[in-house]
């Protein structure tokens, strides 16, 4: 086993820099209409459900926390508790290629119950996308994308991070137009940590 020797504290530095950096330019290239057009979905939902796989969902689980701070009902796909979608809910799916096979069917589910489905991707032509009822674009590459040519990441961190910040704004644009206090929103928030 080789071993390079690096400076960490450079090295360290340098690798958030391009992480940031990648971030911004993906920012730069969001059509912010196709987001936008993301909030009425929420805003009608009587429920709201997220689904993603991996790092992609633990993003989307952050998500309905903050969304439960703003006063919606959400629950996340595949947890024990998490009850039956149902008509007039709101599925929130995430995934890069939009064919992870879960979330495709999980979208196929929430539309047979007359649910709606909303979609952060990268791709307008997947499977889960053409299940959408309306869909957003990062222009991140996908986890099989080795290619280094839109990341320099490994697999997709560029479009996990992506969706954190993305989901994180759109709760800040909710929250705005709710105008709730953040002291009321404080009492929404878990206290048997």
């Amino acid at each position: 086993m080789s071993t390079i020797t690096i400076d960490l504290v450079t090295d360290l530095k340098s690798n958030l820099n391009m992480i940031l950096t990648e971030n911004n330019r993906l920012a730069a290239a969001i059509d912010f209409s196709q987001v936008a057009g993301l909030i009425p979905f929420i805003q009608d939902a009587d429920r709201i459900f997220v689904v993603g796989a991996g790092r992609t969902g633990l993003a989307l689980k952050a998500a309905a926390m903050r969304l439960m701070h703003l006063g919606f009902t959400v629950f996340v796909a595949g947890e024990t508790v998490t009850p039956a979608i149902r008509n007039n809910d709101l599925l929130i799916a995430g995934s890069g290629s939009g064919t992870t096979g879960n979330i495709v069917k999980a979208a196929e589910k929430a539309i047979s119950v007359g649910a709606k489905v909303i979609t952060i991707s990268t791709s307008l032509e997947s499977p889960l996308a053409k299940l959408s009822d309306h869909v957003a674009i990062l222009p991140a590459a996908q986890k099989q994308d080795h290619g280094a040519t839109i990341s320099k990441q490994y697999a997709g961190s560029l479009f996990e991070q992506s969706v954190s910040l993305l989901t994180d704004a759109i709760i800040q644009t909710l929250w705005q137009m709710d105008g709730t206090p953040a002291e009321k929103l404080w009492k929404r928030h878990a206290n048997l940590e």
